[in-house]
């Protein structure tokens, strides 16, 4: 692994829980993990429910757009999260895969994608703590 791994986060539409995931690590890992989302079938925007679930724990990726995932970001990654995308991911060697299993924020309103979102930081959490693990 490079000095500061990196980690893609990737569903279907990129709107909702990748968003929130990259969100979280970029929140609370600082600049010590490079990260990236993208999805399958990238929506038009983020899920606004998803942004206002997130701006409620003062985390804004209003600015944030859903991205289209490219094997050039799957080969740039250390640690590849998918979030629901099936088979549509790439495989490299060397990668670490992990699949969250998460319930889809789409559609729902805010007060549905409040556990969601809280699911997701335990997760990554959990995640930096074994980026951080010698």
């Amino acid at each position: 692994m490079p000095d500061k791994p990196s980690v893609l986060f990737v569903c279907v539409h990129n709107a909702g829980r990748s968003q929130m995931a990259a969100a979280w690590l970029t929140h609370l890992a600082g600049d010590r993990v490079e990260v990236r989302s993208a999805g399958s079938a990238p929506a038009d925007e983020v899920n606004p429910a998803a942004v206002e679930a997130m701006r409620e724990v003062g985390v804004d990726m209003s600015a944030e757009v859903p991205k289209v995932l490219t094997t050039e970001a799957v080969q740039a990654s250390d640690y590849v999260i998918t979030m629901g995308c099936g088979d549509t991911c790439p495989v490299f060697p060397g990668k670490k895969y992990l699949d969250w299993k998460l319930e889809d924020p789409a559609g729902q309103g805010v007060e549905a994608v409040r556990p969601i979102r809280d699911e997701i930081r335990r997760r990554i959490e959990a995640l930096i703590a074994e980026i951080d693990a010698p």
